[in-house]
């Protein structure tokens, strides 16, 4: 019984999350203001690694939850390179 809710909650949650990506792509494209298009990069990589993270509870295979980490890591740096870019129009000083 445990095994088949968890089944269905997983296959519900991928579902969701990918039309979450949906969402945030549509976001970036049709964003009218550079921070709309960040915002929605933001929330693209944030639904992405959740989505590896509930493939890996289904498959058990350890490897999904590495590229969940990866991806968090270069989400955080790509969102604080572009706030800082947007802020002051460079990146390095």
């Amino acid at each position: 019984m445990s095994a088949i809710v968890l089944i269905l909650a997983l296959s519900l949650s991928q579902f969701l999350l990918v039309v979450a990506m949906g969402c945030a792509v549509y976001r970036m494209v049709r964003g009218p203001r550079a921070q709309d298009r960040v915002l929605g990069l933001d929330a693209l990589y944030a639904a992405g690694m959740m989505l590896l993270l509930t493939l890996g509870i289904r498959s058990g295979f350890t490897i999904y939850f590495e590229m969940a980490l990866v991806i968090a890591l270069l989400g955080f740096v790509s969102t604080a390179a572009l706030a800082k870019f947007l802020m002051r129009g460079e990146v390095i000083e």
